[in-house]
C-alpha cells in the first residue's frame, strides 16, 4: 500500500502539462484563468451554503447542504491542481483528489435520490400563496362566526336582563292595576252613597274617574311592554299546538286591513298545501301584527303590504349564505312592504331591544325583538332583506311539525297535479332534496322515478326504457351535469320536456353562465305551489323537440 502511494506521489518520471501545450503563453494563461475562476466559484458555493444552513437551522434536510458543500469543495481543488500540474507534474496528487471527489459525488447522489420525493413534496411558492389565501379566507369565515357568536351572546345576556326586569315590572303592575280597580270600585260606591250631593262631589268624581282611566291605560300599555320583553327574553309561557298558518292569517286579514288604513293595499298569498307549524296561536297573531304595524309606519300611510306563506326546503347552499338557518323543511311567512327600507347598519340592529328609528315617544323599539324572541322560542328563525327606498321583507321560518294534523278541508284549487298517468324523472344529487321532491310530486298524483346523479339516471333508463313525460333535474351535479343529461335523454326521446333546478342565486347564474333561451328553470328553495304550477304549465304545452346544447 505504501509502495503504491510512493509511486503515485513520485513525479520524477513525468513532464509538466505545459509541455503538451508547447509552453504557448496564450494557451497556458487561458487554462490558468479558466481553472482559477472555476475554482473560486466552486469555493464560494460551500461558503454560501454554510451561511444559509447556520442562519436557518429550521431548513429541512440541512445536512444534505453540508454534503453538497464537501463535494463542491473537492471539485474546486481539482481545478487548482489543474493549474499546478501545468508546471509541476504532481499527477498522483491530482488523481487522489479526483478519486476523493468521485467518492463524494457518489455519496451525494446516493443520498439525494431517495430524498427526491420528500423534496418534491415541499410546497412551491405558488402552493404556499394558495395556502396563505385559503388561510386568509378561513380566518375571514372564523371572524364572521365569532361575530355571530358574540351577537348571540349579547342577545342572550340582554334576554336575561329583560326577563328579570319584566318579572319585577309585572309585580309592580299587579299592584298598580289592582289598586286602580279598587279605587274604581270605591268611586262607584261613593257615587251611589252620595247621589243627593251633586255640585263639588260630582266634579270630583268625574276628575277621579278620568285620572283612574288614564292610569289604567298606562298600566295596560306597560303590560304589553312587559309581554314584549318576555317574548324577546324567551321567558314567556307558550302554549304551542299544530296551527294552520293560512287559516290563522285569513282570520286576521280584516283586522290587518283596518290597522293599515284605506291608503295601504293588503295582499294575502296563502300557499296551497301548507304544512302545519307548532306555535302558540295568540303569540303568533301578536308577532304578525307587530310586523304589520312596523310595515305601516315604514310606508308612511301609503303603499302595499304583502303577506305570503309557502313551504320551503332550505338546502345546504342557501344555508351557507344565511348561516343562522339550518337546512330543513320550514313553513315560511314573508311580510313585504314598499316602505323606506333599511340600510345595512340598521338591519344588523333591527332585532336589538329598544332599538328604533322612530321619533322619541313614537315607538318602544321592542316590536321586532318580540318577533325575534317568539320565533326563536318556537324553534324557528327570522331573516331580514331590505333595500333603501324600495322596501323590506321579513321572513319567518317555522319548522314543519310532525304532530297529528287536524284534518280540515283546505282550498287546494290552485294546486294542480297530474291529469292522468304522467311520469316525472327526478335527478338530484342531494338526497334530502330529492326525497322532498319525490314526496311533493307523489302528493300531486304524478308517477315518479328518481336518480341520484346523471349516470344513475342513464342506467335507470337503460334498465327500464319506459317513456317519461318530464325530466326534473338539478343543473350542477358531479359527473354528468343537468344539461348534459338532458341532451342525452332528448336524443333517446326527442319530445321529452325538461325542467331545470338550481340551488345557486340568480345573480350567480347570470355571472357564471346562463342557461340557453327557451330553457325552463326553477330557483331553489322550491315550494310545492311553484313546483306544481311550473310542471303543469310545461306539461300542458305542445310537445316539441328540446333544444340540445
Amino acid at each position: 500500500m505504501w509502495a503504491l502511494l510512493e509511486r503515485l506521489l513520485d513525479s520524477s518520471m513525468f513532464s509538466p502539462h505545459g509541455i503538451c501545450l508547447l509552453w504557448e503563453p496564450e494557451l497556458i494563461w487561458l487554462h490558468v484563468t479558466s481553472d482559477a475562476l472555476i475554482a473560486v466559484a466552486y469555493f464560494s458555493i460551500p461558503v454560501a451554503l454554510s451561511i444559509l444552513v447556520s442562519k436557518r437551522p429550521d431548513v429541512d434536510f440541512g445536512w444534505i447542504f453540508w454534503a453538497f458543500a464537501i463535494f463542491i469543495t473537492a471539485c474546486g481543488f481539482t481545478h487548482v491542481l489543474s493549474i499546478v500540474t501545468l508546471w509541476v507534474p504532481v499527477y498522483g496528487i491530482e488523481g487522489i483528489v479526483k478519486a476523493l471527489t468521485a467518492v463524494a459525488s457518489i455519496l451525494t447522489a446516493v443520498i439525494l435520490w431517495p430524498l427526491l420525493p420528500k423534496i418534491l413534496a415541499i410546497p412551491s411558492p405558488s402552493q404556499l400563496r394558495e395556502a396563505e389565501l385559503a388561510l386568509a379566507q378561513e380566518a375571514g369565515h372564523r371572524h364572521e362566526a365569532e361575530a355571530m357568536l358574540r351577537h348571540a351572546q349579547k342577545m342572550d345576556a340582554i334576554g336575561q336582563l329583560t326577563g328579570g326586569v319584566a318579572h319585577d315590572f309585572n309585580n309592580l303592575l299587579t299592584i298598580i292595576v289592582g289598586n286602580l280597580e279598587i279605587a274604581d270600585r270605591s268611586l262607584r260606591n261613593l257615587g251611589e252613597q252620595s247621589r243627593g250631593q251633586q255640585g263639588f262631589a260630582e266634579a270630583s268624581r268625574e276628575r277621579l274617574a278620568r285620572v283612574i282611566a288614564s292610569a289604567a291605560t298606562g298600566a295596560q300599555r306597560a303590560t304589553v311592554l312587559t309581554q314584549r320583553l318576555l317574548a324577546f327574553a324567551r321567558r314567556q309561557a307558550l302554549d304551542p299546538k299544530p296551527v294552520n298558518v293560512n287559516r290563522l292569517l285569513a282570520g286576521m286579514s280584516d283586522f290587518f286591513q283596518r290597522t293599515l288604513g284605506e291608503n295601504i293595499a293588503l295582499e294575502l298569498i296563502c300557499g296551497a298545501g301548507l304544512w302545519q307549524a307548532e306555535v302558540d296561536p295568540s303569540q303568533m297573531e301578536a308577532a304578525i301584527l307587530n310586523l304589520v304595524v312596523n310595515a305601516k309606519d315604514a310606508m308612511a300611510g301609503k303603499g302595499k303590504l304583502t303577506i305570503e306563506t309557502i313551504n320551503v326546503f332550505v338546502d345546504e347552499l342557501p344555508a351557507q349564505h344565511n348561516a343562522s338557518i339550518p337546512a330543513g323543511r320550514y313553513v315560511q311567512i314573508a311580510v313585504s312592504d314598499t316602505g323606506i327600507g333599511m340600510p345595512k347598519d340598521v338591519q344588523e340592529k333591527a332585532f336589538d331591544p329598544f332599538f328604533t328609528t322612530k321619533q322619541p315617544g313614537q315607538g318602544t323599539g321592542l316590536g321586532l325583538s318580540q318577533v325575534y324572541g317568539f320565533v326563536r322560542q318556537s324553534g324557528g328563525y327570522v331573516s331580514i332583506s331590505s333595500e333603501v327606498d324600495k322596501g323590506t321583507t321579513i321572513r319567518i321560518y317555522l319548522p314543519r311539525t310532525q304532530a297529528a294534523v287536524d284534518h280540515i278541508k283546505e282550498d287546494v284549487a290552485s294546486l294542480v297535479g297530474s291529469r292522468g298517468s304522467e311520469t316525472i324523472l327526478v335527478v338530484e344529487d342531494e338526497a334530502d332534496v330529492r326525497s322532498y321532491l319525490v314526496e311533493t310530486l307523489q302528493d300531486l298524483n304524478y308517477r315518479v322515478r328518481e336518480a341520484g346523479d346523471g349516470a344513475a339516471a342513464l342506467a335507470l333508463l337503460d334498465s327500464d326504457p319506459s317513456p317519461i313525460d318530464l325530466l326534473l333535474t338539478d343543473v350542477v351535479m358531479p359527473g354528468i351535469n343537468g344539461r348534459q343529461l338532458a341532451d342525452e335523454l332528448c336524443k333517446r326521446q326527442p319530445t321529452l320536456k325538461v325542467l331545470f333546478m338550481t340551488g345557486y342565486s340568480r345573480d350567480a347564474i347570470v355571472h357564471h353562465g346562463r342557461l340557453d333561451a327557451g330553457v325552463s328553470m326553477l330557483q331553489k328553495p322550491l315550494t310545492q305551489t311553484t313546483l306544481a304550477a311550473k310542471i303543469r304549465n310545461i306539461l300542458d304545452q305542445p310537445r316539441t323537440a328540446f333544444a340540445t346544447g
